[in-house]
């Protein structure tokens, strides 16, 4: 659910959605780690202005720990 969310979303901010790719990885028991990787250029658009994108991204996310009880932390890292 959290990861079709963020896919869907950042396809819509981004000029390259193709080049879009999202890696799950669990930290513990109460934390999983989301890597976002885009295209060089679409980096700065998806941390937005003084990280206000991905801000909003992350309160979103936060909602979601209500129903599944799992804490959520989002980086965004350019594709090499």
């Amino acid at each position: 659910m959290v990861r079709d969310f963020i896919l869907s979303y950042a396809r819509l901010i981004v000029r390259h959605p193709e080049a879009l790719r999202l890696e799950e990885q669990p930290l513990d028991e109460q934390y999983d780690e989301i890597l976002l990787y885009a295209h060089p250029d679409d980096v700065g658009k998806l941390i937005g202005k003084e990280g206000r994108m991905i801000n909003a991204i992350k309160t979103v996310i936060s909602g979601c720990k209500a129903k599944g009880g799992k804490n959520y932390r989002v980086n965004v890292r350019p594709i090499d």
